[in-house]
């Protein structure tokens, strides 16, 4: 197995870069405009250009929609994520609300996943 580095550099600037304006927009303009920010899809936008780093025609396309679908499986179960951990964390403070909302979204994923698959 071998592991490309461009790819992963990639991941981490995007990734990263979005944390960073996130946290900035946050503090400048407040938790729930930071908030739209924190849901940027970077990494789903590195792994796509990683696709496209590594696989051309055909088979860029079929693993692209692969991570496409994957992804949709993910942030729907980020929407329960979030919406858990506005209310858990107001009830139960943040390091347990976080905990127990993140707990869901493990929960959440591979039932969506799973669901999707029956279908």
């Amino acid at each position: 197995m071998s592991i490309a580095l461009a790819p992963i550099l990639l991941r981490f600037v995007l990734g990263g870069g979005a944390v960073v304006a996130a946290t900035v927009i946050a503090r400048s303009f407040g938790g729930r405009i930071g908030g739209i920010f924190a849901a940027f899809p970077a990494v789903y936008l590195a792994a796509i250009i990683s696709l496209a780093l590594e696989y051309r025609g055909q088979e860029l396309l079929l693993m692209s929609q692969n991570l496409s679908q994957g992804a949709l499986v993910g942030m729907i179960a980020d929407v329960f994520c979030a919406l858990a951990a506005s209310r858990f964390i107001l009830k139960n403070g943040w390091k347990k609300g976080l905990l127990q909302a993140l707990l869901l979204w493990f929960i959440a994923a591979p039932a969506i996943y799973y669901s999707w698959q029956l279908l």
